[in-house]
């Protein structure tokens, strides 16, 4: 504990007498101040104890008293100390007045007790609960570190919440609860997710005082990490500020955290080299030497069904490829599934299994990304295979990469394959270069019909259209079956092919498809 103004009054070598403000002496003494100054308001910062002997004051003057002792209280000082025998036998009573009615606390000083003694006596209070201070951070570090070495993050988590008497929470990468302690806090460290996902925003380090949840205490938030992009975070929540010895324990945890964090990503390094061995040996059709390479590290990944997302990220948005990475491993380490990430220069290849949390968090991310991005962002584009085993594993990453080729088209963020074989091949017509193709097939048709001598396009659409059915077609434009059929001789003509070959009907009723909208 800092000097008290009280355990001044019980220094028994200073005889200090209290003779205003006796309910106000618990208040912490940051110094002691002598000054004999009118007004010495400009030179406090708040907190301290100001001795004078009134060598420059009318110390009788009511007025002049109640004007004195309201700017020290309105400066924050918080206690007055008069000396008696100097200038005055006695605090006169026009002091003592002004400072009960501010309720500031007034110390009569014996003539035989020097200011010196009490500026020491504050001074060696003040060192030795700084020293209590320290040594307790050192107590509260090795009690840290033992637990983390012990029991992991959550042995720390709990011993660092009995030294600050509070509560602390372990965000992941994504910003999702890891662990907390005590158990019951479980609900707080869930409420402040938006707080530390704003955190994450930031870059590393940083940190942040949040109002508890309907401000039932006060909460510090640290990222972790020391790169650019922070790892993980930690809350510390207790009722009122950390005191010294708190705070030597809070950063100690930081440190902690941050070299278990550091720790993990040299590991997680490891593994995604792994990773990408047994990823290019399913490619290469080795599901056996894939499965011995894995091990149980992925073995169990490799035993059941998987999907396979291939991810492309922007030049203009270089940490596309990186959120959607700690998409997938944070949802495989909340459900305790296996993912395989596998970092391809300005791609990335998740492995996981179907129907699991990673697939889905890792769809939820990319409609999240659909609904809050610009026309003309370049950004996440994403392409999901549809269900595969090992043996299967380089046709379902070739579905992934058409599932992206057509996401990019698109203007999408993720495609799934399933979905492409599912739908229609008339949203893939929607491409520059098929445009120009059409165009340039239709061109001369165009220009015909343009001269006002018939129209051959309409024509064409409509026989296409019935299948070469003649009566049929010519119904649908209202001409006679043998006008039509000059029509379609003189397309032949002009295109120089002839409409009995069935690649010819495919090109140019696509090319009609294609235009359609034109």
């Amino acid at each position: 504990m800092p000097p008290t103004l009280a355990s001044l009054v019980h220094h028994s070598a200073l005889k200090l007498t209290v003779r205003a403000g006796e309910d106000r002496l618990d208040v912490p003494v940051r110094w002691a101040h002598a000054s004999e100054l009118a007004d010495p308001v400009p030179y406090m910062e708040g907190g301290e104890l100001l001795l004078i002997t009134a060598l420059k004051l009318d110390a009788e003057d009511r007025e002049a008293m109640r004007r004195y002792v309201r700017r020290l209280a309105g400066a924050g000082v918080v206690g007055l100390g008069f000396a008696v025998g100097v200038h005055y036998d006695d605090i006169p009573d026009a002091l003592v007045e002004a400072a009960r009615a501010e309720g500031l606390p007034l110390l009569e000083v014996p003539r035989r007790t020097p200011f010196l003694a009490i500026s020491k006596a504050v001074s060696a209070a003040i060192a030795a609960d700084q020293y209590r201070a320290v040594t307790a951070g050192f107590a509260a570090q090795r009690e840290l570190t033992r637990q983390a070495l012990a029991e992991g993050p959550e042995g720390l988590l709990a011993a660092l919440a009995a030294q600050v008497d509070g509560w602390a929470a372990l965000y992941d990468a994504s910003g999702a609860v890891v662990a907390t302690a005590p158990e019951w806090a479980v609900r707080r460290a869930a409420r402040l997710v938006p707080d530390v996902t704003r955190l994450r925003e930031r870059p590393a380090p940083a940190s942040s005082v949040v109002a508890g949840p309907e401000n039932e205490d006060r909460v510090e938030l640290h990222s972790l990490g020391t790169g650019r992009r922070p790892r993980a975070a930690l809350a510390v929540g207790t009722a009122a500020a950390l005191g010294t010895a708190e705070r030597y324990a809070v950063h100690s945890a930081i440190a902690l955290l941050t070299l278990t964090t550091e720790r993990s990503r040299s590991l997680h390094a490891a593994e995604q080299r792994i990773g990408g061995a047994v990823l290019r040996m399913l490619l290469a059709g080795e599901p056996d030497h894939a499965r011995a390479v894995a091990g149980d590290l992925y073995g169990g990944l490799l035993d059941a069904p998987f999907r396979i997302i291939v991810a492309a990220g922007g030049e203009a948005n270089g940490d596309a490829l990186g959120a959607l990475a700690e998409v997938a491993e944070s949802a495989a380490a909340r459900s305790g599934e296996v993912v395989l990430v596998v970092p391809e220069g300005n791609r990335l290849v998740v492995l996981a299994c179907d129907g699991g949390a990673v697939v889905a968090a890792c769809c939820d991310h990319a409609a999240a990304r659909e609904a809050a991005r610009k026309a003309d962002d370049d950004e996440l584009v994403a392409g999901l295979s549809a269900p595969a085993g090992p043996i299967a594993a380089s046709a379902a990453y070739k579905q992934a990469e058409q599932a992206l080729s057509v996401a990019r088209r698109r203007g999408r963020v993720l495609v799934e394959h399933e979905h492409m074989a599912a739908g229609s091949v008339l949203p893939l017509l929607a491409d520059d270069a098929v445009r120009a193709f059409a165009d340039g097939l239709l061109r001369a048709l165009r220009e015909h019909d343009a001269t006002g001598r018939g129209d051959l396009v309409a024509s064409l659409r409509a026989w296409l259209s019935r299948h070469g059915q003649w009566d049929a077609a010519a119904a649908d434009l209202g001409v006679h079956r043998h006008t039509l059929r000059y029509r379609m001789r003189r397309v032949e003509e002009i295109l120089g092919r002839s409409l009995d070959d069935p690649d010819t009907r495919m090109e140019l009723w696509l090319a009609l498809k294609a235009t359609t909208s034109e």
